[in-house]
């Protein structure tokens, strides 16, 4: 890891740990209080088994992680996250649902996954990918963990491409948001952070290009209320790659 990867990684952990209170309210100001109809489309879309189990990398306060426990039913799920005060948030909720038995939190990094090979059903991460150091080794990792037809899914926020709405987004992504993160949740600096970690990650087809790249198959990318989100799902190789 280079020490650009380090100091990226400093900054997202300090911005999360001092935002978790604050976290599920300003998701709905992130994304026009349609992240959960977006989560819902994805669980739709993946289709999950019932026993089935998974892990929900960069899970926050675990709305993702409590919703792939219903949908399993009895499989065991895994929540991780480094921020320590995110984990402990979602913890209270698990607690809150009487899914203890079910879920499994653990404070552990996206990049080294620690699980074998071939472990899990699935592997998501919902509006993690674009704060890693290294999405492409965060993607290998999920593909590692997950068994042979087993799925890699990603839910995060992405690049409109029409006008006017591309502007007016942009506009409120980078101007309004910050102001609010301020007077609501008294952070500037950790909001000012959102947008600019959006620049640099790759629109919806170059993911589908990375995800294709690494060697995940029948790679499925769907835009989500004009292009601001996008989902991504891609499918583990029976032989393994």
């Amino acid at each position: 890891m280079t020490s650009g990867s380090n100091s990226k990684e400093q900054h997202v952990h300090a911005v999360f740990e001092s935002i978790a209170p604050k976290y599920d309210f300003m998701n709905d100001l992130l994304s026009f209080r349609r992240h959960k109809a977006w989560r819902a489309f994805t669980m739709h879309k993946m289709a999950v088994r019932p026993g089935s189990t998974a892990i929900d990398l960069c899970c926050g306060t675990c709305d993702w992680t409590v919703a792939l426990a219903r949908a399993s039913g009895s499989g065991q799920i895994v929540g991780l996250d480094f921020s320590r005060n995110m984990l402990e948030v979602g913890r209270e909720k698990v607690g809150r649902e009487g899914l203890d038995r079910q879920i499994s939190l653990v404070h552990g990094n996206a990049m080294e996954l620690p699980f074998e090979d071939n472990r899990f059903d699935y592997a998501t991460i919902g509006f993690g990918l674009r704060n890693v150091p290294d999405l492409v080794q965060v993607l290998r990792e999920m593909q590692r963990v997950v068994k042979p037809g087993g799925q890699v899914v990603c839910l995060e926020l992405s690049k409109p491409v029409w006008q006017p709405f591309k502007s007016v987004y942009y506009f409120y992504f980078e101007r309004i948001l910050p102001m609010l993160g301020k007077l609501l949740a008294k952070r500037y600096e950790q909001y000012k952070w959102l947008p600019e970690s959006l620049k640099a990650f790759p629109d919806l087809d170059k993911l589908a290009d990375i995800y294709r790249e690494i060697g995940l198959r029948n790679v499925r990318a769907y835009p989500l209320t004009g292009g601001i989100a996008a989902l991504h799902i891609g499918t583990k190789g029976t032989d393994g790659a």
